[in-house]
């Protein structure tokens, strides 16, 4: 069976990053994919001898760990990344990329050094160490867009709205997203309203909610709208969705 575990980062970078993490599958066991589900983040991985970045997803994945591997990561919380990559980050939308091909010589630099290094944690440890180092020689974040991330997802959000509250055009707004963030606004929306269903899928299992009230709840228009992002993000049902991420 895979085990995945999340660890909080380091308490300077906890704006900046989600978590640090790590996936692995015992030498035994040939259950060895996972489905990856887009989450608004950016993330460094070391994997199969890798140092990779992992651009912000659109739709889910299936990712695969050889048994007996473990893989590593620190997540970046979105409108952190084109920060720390220094380019637009959809650049890297559904992609990943070498670290050393996006940071050059600092990139295989850190590569070498996380090769180096056969402990999970002191490896996470490394990641948050050069994250801290990368982004305190960035140009700063955007702090509109940090201000917009934080009000998108939740029930009543509107992109044109917020646009608006924010002093600047959707068009702007959109642009600096695709910047910062990888892709626009209204994706953006989807996939964290979608983090939220995500998050109560042990509610749904336990037949504690119901489709429809869940909805209303998360702010959905109504429950074919939530069946609807649900099917385009993770390529699922939300019932089976719920039932893969409760087994």
């Amino acid at each position: 069976m895979i085990e995945y575990r999340q660890f909080p980062p380091d308490r300077e970078l906890h704006p900046f990053v989600a978590c640090t993490w790590e996936r692995g599958v015992p030498d035994d066991d040939d259950s060895t994919e996972r489905r990856i589900l887009p989450d608004g983040c950016i993330d460094l991985v070391w994997r199969d001898g890798r140092l990779l970045i992992a651009g912000p997803d659109t739709s889910a994945r299936t990712s695969s760990v050889p048994a007996g591997d473990t893989v590593v990561g620190l997540r970046i919380r979105p409108g952190i990344g084109g920060t720390v990559l220094g380019l637009p980050a959809s650049e890297l939308r559904d992609a990943r990329a070498e670290v050393a091909d996006i940071w050059g010589r600092a990139g295989s630099e850190l590569s070498e050094m996380v090769g180096e290094i056969t402990e999970s944690d002191a490896r996470r440890s490394l990641l948050q160490r050069a994250l801290s180092t990368r982004l305190a020689n960035s140009v700063r974040t955007d702090p509109l867009v940090l201000a917009a991330v934080r009000r998108l997802g939740f029930p009543g959000s509107r992109v044109a709205e917020l646009a608006d509250a924010l002093g600047i055009s959707e068009r702007q707004l959109r642009r600096r997203f695709h910047d910062a963030v990888g892709y626009g606004p209204k994706t953006l929306d989807r996939v964290l309203r979608f983090q939220r269903l995500v998050a109560r899928a042990p509610e749904v299992a336990s037949g504690d909610g119901d489709l429809a009230r869940l909805a209303a709840d998360l702010g959905y228009a109504d429950q074919a709208h939530l069946n609807r992002d649900c099917v385009l993000l993770s390529g699922l049902t939300p019932t089976r969705l719920t039932a893969l991420w409760t087994s």
